[in-house]
């Protein structure tokens, strides 16, 4: 790990232990304006899965686990686990879920196993005072990370750079949909989506394997 990533980590750390404080675990305590809006970017990974229940999910930066949350309503019944740099946030996901045969919970960054798909929502939107070019370095080599331990694909979200102006701020990253889209066709192969048409102000990038 190197001094940025460490520095980057180390923040992103305190910032949503800082939240979960404040707000308990509801979606503004993983730093969302509310549950409406969470449950609308749940729905873009669906795409990902594809219908599939029984796939497995790695979940990379899962606060509480929410998402688990969501798969389940609608069914799903795959193997799933979510790694979140905060313990605060793993301990609560372990209150609320548990934890079995079907559902892990770790505290950490870098996987140290694979799933069919992996995730990544909101991991990315956070970057306080980094330097924006140090934080797009961090941002690809995460998506990197999601690349190798999703087998069957991976899937992040970003906020836009297309968002109005007035509206974007200093301490929040802000990526290019179509220069994220043509990163993620050269690096990862041809069967890239990129959704950007849910209402929010941001976009979500799927990757699918053959």
């Amino acid at each position: 790990m190197t001094a940025d990533s460490s520095s980057i980590l180390s923040g992103v750390a305190a910032y949503y232990s800082a939240r979960l404080a404040l707000h308990g675990a509801t979606a503004q305590g993983v730093d969302w304006n509310g549950q409406a809006s969470h449950e609308v970017r749940h729905r873009q990974f669906l795409r990902l899965l594809n219908g599939d229940l029984e796939a497995s999910v790695l979940d990379l930066g899962c606060g509480f686990g929410d998402f688990l949350r969501f798969l389940r309503l609608g069914g799903f019944r795959g193997r799933f686990v979510g790694y979140d740099v905060a313990p605060d946030m793993i301990a609560e996901a372990l209150r609320q879920h548990g934890e079995g045969a079907d559902r892990h919970w770790r505290v950490g960054t870098v996987p140290d196993e694979a799933a069919d798909f992996a995730i990544a929502s909101g991991v990315f939107n956070v970057k306080g005072d980094i330097p924006i070019d140090t934080w797009a370095n961090y941002v690809h080599d995460t998506v990197d990370l999601l690349a190798q331990v999703g087998r069957r694909g991976f899937a992040f979200n970003v906020l836009s750079l297309s968002s109005d102006p007035d509206r974007q701020r200093p301490d929040l990253y802000y990526a290019d949909p179509s220069e994220t889209l043509s990163r993620c066709l050269q690096r990862y192969g041809r069967s890239v989506a990129l959704l950007q048409d849910y209402g929010l102000y941001e976009f979500t990038i799927i990757v699918r394997r053959s």
